[in-house]
Parts: C-alpha cells; structure tokens; sequence
C-alpha cells in the first residue's frame, strides 16, 4: 500500500469516477434539445400564411420527454444496485467465524468432525436415510427411523461412519415420496469472497464448503 506524505507527493488521479462527464449525443436529453433547436428554427422561418399545426410539435416532445425520463429510471435502478452490492459487501465481512445455518448438500470431512443439521419433511415418512456419495461413486447410509413432517435433526460423525473427504449429500424416503427435502446445515464461516464485478457475495462454511451468501437460511453468535 503506497503512503502519501506532504502536498508535493499528492498526484492527480482520473479514474471513471474524477472524469468529467461525456455528454451522450444518443441520451433523450441531448435528442430533445436538439429538436427544440430545429423546432425554434422552423417555426422562425415557416410560411406565415400556411403556419405548421403545433399539435404535431407537441406531440413529439412529449416523446423525447418520455424518453429522457425512462433513462433516468433506468440509471436510479443501476445506482439503487450498486448501492445493495455494497451493503452486501458490508454485511457479509462481518460474518467471518459467526456460526450460521445453509442450504446445501456438500460436506467436507476431516476423520475428526462432526456436523450438524436438520432436513425439513413435506410429510411423515416410515424411514429417513441420509446418504453420502463420495467422488468414488461409494454411498454412506446413515439410517435416522421414521420420522413425522417438518424439521428433523441429524448429527454426522466422521469417526463413527470412517468418513474423510467431499461428499454430496441427498435423502431417502419411503417409495411414493418423490420430491427431495431440503437439508440444511449448520456451520463456521471461514472467509467471505466478494465479487470483482456484479455478483453474489460467498461464504466459505467449515465443515460444508463455499455457500452462496442468499443460502444462508440463519445467523446466529
């Protein structure tokens, strides 16, 4: 990082935001101005006994203002944009090793950990079965019993079920049951990656992995 000392050190820096604007001749204000310029210049040198009808200049500058206002809207949209961006910068720096609660389903384990989550059941299902398919294409079951509709927790301990690397998560239910409950989970975040250019803020979850920021269902100290 440079360090700037004394006023003889203090450079001129012009970047997008300390240059002068450049007028666009396209924009809806420039086209307007210009057809009141022709406007005036052929109203002072029209035909005094065949006058142009004003309902049709009148009409066409309701356009070009319609025009300019539409691009107006367009540009408090992008800066109503970039202002949300950087609350979401702000808001997820301070998220760095507060505990949180994500949808996904990629688990990242040492033979040391244990984590922690919930699924959330449609409707009560005779057996539950967390599976875990390693990048071998191997399947861990973890068998958690019949279980009735809404929230059930689960615990995963690498030691207890020899686990160690990246695995996808997914649930078996009872046959008939065919859509896919949601798993979330609960975690540290590690570090917080913010886009370069328009994007989504991440997370890096321990235990879980990178998470994208609008996953994350809960925040808690």
């Amino acid at each position: 990082m440079a360090t700037i000392s004394g006023a003889a050190q203090v450079n001129t820096i012009e970047s997008a935001s300390t240059a002068a604007p450049q007028t666009n001749p396209n924009s809806g204000e420039a086209l307007k101005n210009e057809f009141i310029t022709l406007m005036v210049a052929q109203i002072e040198n029209q035909d005094p006994l065949n006058p142009t009808d004003g309902t049709e200049y009148v009409s066409q500058l309701a356009q070009f203002s319609q025009v300019e206002s539409t691009e107006n809207l367009v540009q408090l949209m992008q800066s109503n944009t970039a202002m949300l961006d950087n609350l979401q910068v702000l808001s997820t720096a301070g998220l760095v090793d507060k505990s949180v609660t994500v949808r996904s389903d990629q688990l990242q384990m040492t033979p040391s950990s244990v984590n922690q989550g919930y699924i959330e059941l449609l409707a009560p299902s005779n057996t539950v079965t967390i599976e875990l398919l390693d990048g071998a294409g191997n399947v861990t079951q973890i068998p958690l019993g019949p279980k009735s509709a809404g929230q059930v927790n689960f615990t995963i301990d690498a030691q207890q079920h020899e686990l160690n690397g990246h695995y996808q998560m997914r649930v078996s239910l009872d046959s008939g049951q065919s859509y896919s409950p949601t798993i979330f989970q609960h975690g540290t975040v590690a570090k917080v990656t913010t886009p370069a250019m328009d994007g989504t803020s991440h997370i890096e979850v321990e235990g879980i992995g990178r998470v994208a920021f609008y996953d994350v269902a809960a925040f808690s100290q």
